[in-house]
Order: structure tokens, then sequence, then C-alpha cells
């Protein structure tokens, strides 16, 4: 299917749909996170969202179990660092695709893929070695969009609006 074919049912999709088409990769923001712009691998194959965090600190404020983490949002940069915080939801053991299982603290933020934004649930993992900081999963999508995995980045890059 041509890039113009892919565009033009995308525009078709969303004209009949509340859903937001995806391609298999696209520009997301996570503004809750202060991360404004990083590249997520749509992946109907993982349950859950996951965003790649090179240092984890969980700690516990007024009873409540929180997370300091960091992130490089940008894949071969490691010099754009963004201090994150959140609080924990869950600790869950999840299998990766190679499956080796893993216990991961489980985080609930707010994912902007264009003009569009809801919560998702994240797991943080070290993702170093993937070419992806993140991940979409299928928990995170259903309901809300649709993918075209012959199309890539269809929502173009998300505009951040700032907090006032």
């Amino acid at each position: 299917m041509s890039t113009e074919t892919a565009e033009t049912n995308a525009g078709n999709i969303s004209a009949t749909t509340d859903l937001v088409p995806l391609g298999w990769r696209e520009w997301v923001a996570l503004p809750d996170l202060g991360i404004n712009r990083i590249k997520a691998k749509v992946d109907t194959g993982a349950r859950t969202s996951c965003l790649h965090t090179f240092r984890t600190e969980p700690y516990d404020e007024n009873g409540q179990r929180r997370v300091r983490f960091w992130v490089h949002p940008l894949q071969n940069d490691l010099h754009e660092v963004v201090e994150c915080d959140a609080a924990i939801l869950d600790e869950r053991m999840v299998s990766d695709s190679g499956g080796h299982r893993e216990l991961r603290l489980v985080i609930e933020t707010t994912l902007q893929v264009g003009d569009s934004h809801w919560p998702v649930e994240m797991t943080l993992t070290n993702r170093d070695t993937m070419r992806f900081r993140m991940l979409i999963g299928r928990t995170a999508m259903a309901g809300r969009s649709v993918v075209l995995p012959e199309s890539s980045y269809l929502a173009g890059e998300p505009v951040v609006r700032t907090k006032k």
C-alpha cells in the first residue's frame, strides 16, 4: 500500500469514527512526566505499555509509594535526560518478547498522540538495547485507536500545551 493510500485510509477511519489512526510507530508525548517528544513503537503484541528508564528510585511520601526515574527520551542521545516522578500504581511480573520475566513498577500517566490524550498504565524498564524508548501496548489502544501497520507517524508530532 502506498503512503498516499495509507493516509487516505487513515483519513477515512478518523472521519467515520472517534478512533485515532496509528502507524506502526508514532511520535507521542507524556506531558505529566515532562516528556514532550518520544518515539514509540505501536505493539499490539504487548499487553501493557512500557517506558525506558535508566535509573529508578522508589520512595514513600506521606504513606504513598512513588518513584523518581530518569529517561533518555531520544534513541542514541544520552545527553538529553528527563527526570520524572509518579505515584506507583502497582508492581507486576512482565514477560518480554524473548520470554524473560521481570518484576516492573507500574505508573499511570497521560499519553498524548497528536491532539488526542488519555490515561495509560505504563511499566518502567531499561530498554537501552531496544530500538524504541517506548512501547504502546494494546490495553492503551483498546477502544481508542486503530493500527495501520503499513504506515508511520500518522498522528504527526505532539503539540504539548503548557499548563497555566
